[in-house]
């Protein structure tokens, strides 16, 4: 059997373990790779070609523990979370930790020779399974994987929820609009560097790749309260939209921009609670989304809005501003 990656079939939400195929279809994601759930592979595989003693967890380098200041350096992939609850809702326990930094290209198998070192340090045979103690991948992802957002599909039951509150609380057409702005998030932007203009999260998703198409500011990581409401006017001017949805870590803003938008004669609206990922869902099926250029929620958003069908759907970010016509309203 080939060996399985595990760590990318489940997703936590906060200390809630929730499966895979409760929010994605994993029938799409077999059209571009073979796929096991976990719940297949703790259930039927994992005793069997995954036995205690083969169990070692695979980290870039060894590292100091966080809570344990006795504890000889490694992966310590169980430590804090959601990491040990991860591991103990699948039930796993390591024995052992391998390290893979010295191989070119990390976790980039497509580097010249990086393919070939993996297999001769780590033979199929003695490792069967490779369990990371953190993504084995680029973050923030890279362009040139973006595309393979269109293998990755809502659920039915995730679809259903986005479509009903589509069809009950919004007309279109319709600006979906997401806002950042606890307060974790404005320490998050205090690390724009202008001068250096250093990328930061998800911001290459409306600079380029290093940033080529221009600087990063403020402005696009956290926009005041007035340039947020002056950006959601001018997208509904745009399209002559009919109503505006609004997802939020915190503050929709909610009476602000119905009031901005009294002259329109339409209004915003938000789930309560604020569930993500229908949110993330009823974003992607906007006529017009307004993100924000750092944030990797609003850049899920945007890979589904450009990959999921043949046309890309119209997108946007505060403080990158475009020169367009409005329709009348």
């Amino acid at each position: 059997m080939k060996r399985t990656q595990m760590d990318t079939l489940f997703s936590v939400l906060a200390w809630k373990m929730l499966p895979f195929e409760l929010l994605f279809q994993v029938a799409s994601v077999k059209k571009y790779t073979r796929v096991v759930t976990m719940h297949e592979f703790t259930k039927k595989i994992m005793h069997t070609v995954w036995p205690q003693e083969k169990r070692k967890a695979f980290c870039w380098t060894p590292r100091k523990a966080i809570y344990d200041n006795n504890a000889e350096a490694g992966c310590h992939a169980k430590e804090g979370n959601p990491f040990g609850p991860y591991w103990d809702n699948v039930g796993v326990n390591f024995v052992g930790d391998e390290f893979f930094g010295d191989i070119p290209g990390g976790f980039d198998t497509n580097q010249l020779g990086s393919r070939k070192r993996w297999l001769e340090k780590f033979s199929v045979e003695e490792y069967p399974v490779l369990a990371f103690s953190s993504a084995p991948s680029a973050f923030p992802s890279r362009a040139k994987v973006w595309n393979i957002q269109k293998y990755l599909r809502w659920s039915s039951r995730i679809t259903e929820q986005a479509k009903k509150f589509i069809s009950e609380n919004l007309q279109r057409p319709f600006v979906a609009v997401h806002l950042r702005n606890d307060g974790d998030w404005a320490r998050v932007c205090e690390h724009i560097d202008s001068e250096r203009n250093k990328p930061l999260f998800a911001s290459e998703q409306c600079l380029g790749e290093g940033h080529h198409l221009g600087k990063l500011t403020a402005e696009m990581c956290l926009p005041t309260k007035q340039q947020i409401l002056d950006q959601i006017v001018e997208q509904v001017g745009l399209i002559g939209a009919k109503s505006v949805f609004v997802a939020s870590d915190k503050d929709h803003m909610i009476d602000e921009i119905n009031e901005a938008l009294m002259p329109y004669e339409i209004e915003a609206r938000r789930q309560t609670p604020d569930d993500l990922y229908t949110s993330l869902a009823i974003m992607g099926r906007a006529d017009r989304f307004l993100g924000n250029c750092v944030s990797t929620f609003s850049h899920i958003v945007k890979r589904e809005r450009d990959h999921s069908s043949q046309i890309a759907k119209p997108s946007a970010f505060f403080g990158v501003h475009v020169a367009k016509k409005h329709i009348e309203l």
